[in-house]
């Protein structure tokens, strides 16, 4: 009994059965061939049945019957071709030999997951270890995932000296670190880490458990970049890790003081972006000292000041709320009440600054800085040493970018007159703004005029669905600040004595903030009843003096509105 089976179904079905085959070939021929279980390997499940149902059917028929199916003509053997429609035999079964050029598509793997870093041994009885999951466990317990002991001799003595729970090693985002467990010590890099405390663990770095000497293990992080185009000052006392923000001036990344494990921010500002800006190295060295000795708790801190003949790094504090500018955006309109808060801040931020002759000039959202993720927090200025790092033309292209907060005399007068502190003020009139109805004064979408057109005439819309809870006070603020002439233009001095910022809650959270010490606060508190003598009086444009190299003074070339 046989089946003629169609050419579409011949082209995939064996041409000889497995007996045909075995009879065919010799021996060493037939050895070669693949069993019948790899052949079925290679089948697809409808081919797996087919075969089976075949080879069942098969097993039906009697000696004489199976006899007669392999001498029929269609029967295929090893002496010439066969057409499609005879290339089944009787049994339907597919031979060895002709199983062996067919192949599936691969289904494809699962990658298996890089390690992020590596332990390798430094001492006899440690093996290498590669970390894949998020934390580990080391002591000589044997629920760790790292147990503690001489793989060659169990239970030895040496091992003893370790905890059962000694230290932990654990990645947080793209950042390692090791915390110790043990009442005997962990060291990396010969300082300990100290029981329940965590230390940054950075690349090629030494684990010594027990003793300092004892150096059992050094730490490869495979996500790290190469440290070594650091400069070597800054090598020996911070661990420089991942970015955390871009700038048009470079890119600023997370360091951790080596002794201490506090959190830093590094600025690094590439020279070679301002090569034709000779200024800029000539004088950075100058300017970073005088950052240095600025002390204000609503500024940013300089930590340390290292460069190279390509860069330079510039240490400070880290802020872990992140910029206004995405504060604003997530929640769209801050609460009138958190936003006195801060702008208060910003205030005594401004007047410190101004009173030791220094324009800010790029007071914007993303250059205010928040403490913490909690809306009562302190707020830090930054960026404010662009100006002294940066030659003035290269300043001018970096504000030209944002122009929304440049005051109209920033457009107008820069070659001519030149401008004063007001500028700051204007500006801080538009970050007002910006919190309280949640989208900027000045835009394209805003009647045909362009937005340097606007900011010159000074005209700006307070959309009544926006600003329908805010009060009357913060809106004459906003309106005193966004004057276009800066002779009639409200001073920082003025806007802290303005009533809205008269709120007896608000300065003792904002001074609770700003000077957690008591005695601190006492001092800072009699020291702004009596602001500076330079600082009493509105300065306009005539008042200053002839020196162009004052930081209060500078001249820009207007921006072109094409």
């Amino acid at each position: 009994m046989s089946e003629e089976l169609s050419n579409e179904e011949g082209q995939h079905q064996s041409t000889q059965s497995p007996s045909q085959a075995k009879s065919t070939l010799s021996p060493s021929q037939a050895k070669s061939t693949l069993s019948p279980s790899q052949a079925k390997s290679t089948l697809s499940p409808s081919q797996a049945q087919s075969t089976q149902s075949s080879s069942q059917a098969q097993s039906t028929l009697s000696p004489s019957q199976a006899q007669s199916t392999q001498s029929q003509p269609g029967s295929s053997s090893s002496s010439g071709p066969t057409s499609s429609s005879q290339s089944s035999s009787g049994s339907g079964t597919l031979s060895s030999v002709d199983t062996i050029p067919v192949t599936l598509p691969s289904v494809p793997e699962e990658p298996e997951p890089q390690p992020w870093g590596r332990l390798l041994p430094m001492a006899q009885g440690f093996r290498a270890h590669n970390c894949v999951e998020d934390e580990y466990l080391f002591g000589r317990d044997s629920k760790c995932d790292y147990v503690l002991d001489d793989p060659n001799e169990p239970g030895s003595k040496r091992f003893r000296i370790y905890s059962k729970k000694h230290f932990r090693i654990y990645k947080e985002n793209s950042q390692v670190f090791v915390e110790d467990y043990s009442n005997n010590g962990t060291f990396v890099e010969g300082q300990l880490v100290g029981q329940k405390r965590k230390f940054p663990l950075f690349n090629n770095a030494v684990l010594a458990l027990s003793e300092q000497r004892n150096k059992v293990f050094v730490f490869i992080d495979l996500m790290s970049g190469d440290q070594s185009a650091l400069p070597e000052e800054l090598r020996d006392k911070y661990f420089v890790t991942q970015r955390i923000g871009t700038g048009v001036c470079g890119e600023v990344r997370m360091a951790f003081n080596k002794s201490t494990c506090q959190e830093f921010a590094v600025k690094i500002i590439n020279k070679k972006n301002f090569r034709s800006e000779g200024t800029a190295i000539r004088n950075a060295q100058t300017e970073i000292e005088i950052l240095k000795r600025i002390n204000h708790p609503c500024l940013i801190k300089t930590e340390d000041f290292y460069q190279t003949d390509d860069s330079y790094y510039i240490v400070l504090e880290l802020m872990k709320g992140g910029e206004l500018f995405q504060r604003i955006k997530s929640q769209q309109q801050l609460q009138e009440s958190v936003t006195k808060l801060y702008f208060y801040q910003m205030l005594r931020a401004v007047q410190y600054l101004h009173s030791n002759g220094i324009i800010h000039r790029d007071l914007k959202p993303e250059n205010v800085l928040l403490a913490s993720q909690d809306d009562i927090c302190l707020i830090k200025l930054t960026d404010f040493n662009q100006s002294r790092i940066l030659e003035e033309a290269a300043l001018m292209r970096t504000l030209c970018g944002t122009p929304l907060y440049l005051a109209p005399e920033v457009f107008t007068h820069a070659t001519t007159t030149g401008y004063s502190l007001a500028v700051d003020a204007w500006s801080l009139g538009v970050l007002l703004f910006v919190c309280l109805g949640g989208y900027p004064p000045f835009h394209e979408d805003f009647g045909h005029q362009s937005i340097r057109d606007q900011i010159v005439r000074g005209e700006f819309t307070m959309v009544q669905s926006k600003w329908k809870n805010v009060s009357d006070q913060a809106k004459d603020v906003v309106r005193r600040l966004l004057v276009v002439d800066p002779c009639q233009r409200m001073t920082v001095e003025e806007a802290l004595q303005h009533t809205w910022l008269q709120d007896d809650d608000m300065l003792n959270t904002a001074h609770r903030l700003m000077y957690p010490d008591a005695a601190d606060a006492a001092v800072a508190v009699a020291a702004e009843a009596e602001p500076a003598a330079t600082s009493r009086r509105k300065r306009g444009r005539g008042d200053e003096d002839d020196d162009e190299d004052h930081p209060a003074k500078r001249r820009l070339t207007p921006p072109s509105t094409s």
